[in-house]
Parts: structure tokens; C-alpha cells; sequence
């Protein structure tokens, strides 16, 4: 009997490959992180999320310096206002005196020194109690103009640094964005792009931080500048009335003073 003939054997089936995810495995894995901004923050470097924290604190600043000195010299021009209306008013030294020494504004304290300085004139010729009594307005003026400017000069200092801190973040962010290049043999852009975007998240709280504190600056840099001139005003209403009442040749100022 002829030999049956064996039929071939199957080929079997070779495992599956065990090499390495290529490039697009890792973009797809780098493309499920959270890249919103919260996302971003979470996953960025220590030093990065600290520049962060520092830059939003110097907003809360910049925004609660702005609330504050807005009401303090909206106050403060209102009562400067009303005092320059009774000083404008008045015919003498003694009138305007008798309505505002009782006052605890600015305009007040001017008038409370001149009345002083009038009453430690008493026994003195009058030629140099205006030149007196401007000096110790113009002492006032700049002791009024400090306090009202209180508080400000942080903004400038918000406003010239903030875009540097940023920058220090965004510069360390793209340093250890190369490093993960690196260890990753790849430059796949889904790689690269999660780490600069958060590094540059911290340019852009710097400019968040920056650009409000330049202009809030600015504007309470013009609102003190009228709220100086307002007291210029007052001082000078003050020595117009104590020149009107020295060519009246009302000497005993002092007693219109008491």
C-alpha cells in the first residue's frame, strides 16, 4: 500500500511584538493631560506654581489698594470741597475760622495753624507773619500729601516686576520642558507643548498682575494730583484772607483767633 501523504503543518501563530510605543503613543498620552488652566497649574513645577501664587497674591493686592485709596480720597476731596466753599465765603479770617476750627479735616488743620501762628505773632510786627504762616501751610500740605499717597508705591512695584517674576517662571518652566525632551528621545510637539504652556502660564499671571497695577496707579496718581491742588487752594484761600484782614489793619488777629 503507497504511502499516505502528510499534509504540511500549520504555520503557528508568532507572539505579538513587544517593542516600545512609538511617537504617536506618546503623543496620545501627553494629549489627555488637562490643559486648562487649573490643569496646567496642578501640573506644573514647584518653582513655577510658586511664581504663580506670588503673582495672583500681588493682584489681590494691586486690586484691594485700588478699593481702598479710591474711597479714601473720594472722602477726602469731599470734605476738602465743602471746606473751600465756607472758605470761599467768608469775609475774614475770624468768619471762616469760627466755622472750621472744630474740624478734623486737612482744611481745618490749616486753618488751626495759621490761627496758631497769628496768636504767637501777637507781640511781633506783621510783615512776616505771611511768610510765617505759608511756611507752616506748605509743612502741612506735604505732611497731607504723604499720608494720602500711602499705600500707592506698592502698585508701582507691582507693576515694574510682576512681568519679570512671569518671565523667571516661564524661563525655569521651558528649562525642565527641554529636560523631559530629552529623557523622552522625542520631540514629538504633543510632548513638548503641555510643559511650555504651563511655563507660560506664568508670563501671563505676570501680565494679568502688571497691566491693572500700571493703570490703577495712573489714575490714583492723577486723583492725588487734584486732591493737592484742592489744598493748595485752601492755603491759599487762608493767606488771601489773613492779607485781606492785615491791609484792613485788624491787627488784634489774635483775638479773632481765640
Amino acid at each position: 500500500m503507497a504511502p499516505t501523504a502528510t499534509a504540511p503543518a500549520a504555520a503557528l501563530p508568532t507572539p505579538a511584538s513587544t517593542a516600545a510605543p512609538g511617537p504617536s503613543a506618546i503623543g496620545n498620552a501627553a494629549l489627555e493631560q488637562d490643559l486648562s488652566p487649573w490643569g496646567m497649574f496642578q501640573s506644573a513645577d514647584l518653582v513655577v506654581k510658586a511664581v504663580i501664587i506670588g503673582l495672583a497674591l500681588a493682584s489681590l493686592i494691586t486690586w484691594t489698594v485700588w478699593l481702598a485709596k479710591s474711597f479714601e480720597l473720594r472722602a477726602a476731596r469731599s470734605a476738602v470741597r465743602r471746606d473751600l466753599r465756607i472758605l470761599n465765603g467768608s469775609a475774614t479770617f475770624a468768619q471762616a475760622h469760627e466755622q472750621l476750627r472744630d474740624g478734623d479735616g486737612p482744611v481745618s488743620n490749616l486753618m488751626q495753624a495759621a490761627a496758631q501762628e497769628i496768636r504767637l505773632s501777637s507781640n511781633l510786627r506783621a510783615e512776616g507773619l505771611k511768610e510765617r504762616i505759608a511756611l507752616q501751610l506748605e509743612r502741612i500740605e506735604m505732611a497731607v500729601s504723604r499720608k494720602i499717597s500711602r499705600g500707592t508705591g506698592v502698585l508701582a512695584t507691582i507693576g515694574s516686576t510682576a512681568p519679570f517674576v512671569g518671565l523667571f517662571g516661564t524661563v525655569w518652566g521651558i528649562m525642565n520642558s527641554f529636560i523631559g525632551i530629552s529623557n523622552a528621545h522625542t520631540t514629538n510637539l504633543a510632548v513638548v507643548a503641555p510643559g511650555i504652556a504651563q511655563a507660560l502660564l506664568a508670563t501671563a499671571f505676570g501680565l494679568v498682575a502688571a497691566i491693572p497695577a500700571v493703570m490703577i496707579y495712573n489714575v490714583l496718581a492723577r486723583q492725588t494730583a487734584h486732591y493737592r491742588a484742592y489744598l493748595g487752594d485752601a492755603s491759599a484761600g487762608i493767606m488771601r484772607l489773613v492779607s485781606r484782614d492785615l491791609d484792613r489793619a485788624k491787627m488784634p488777629m489774635a483775638q479773632a483767633a481765640e
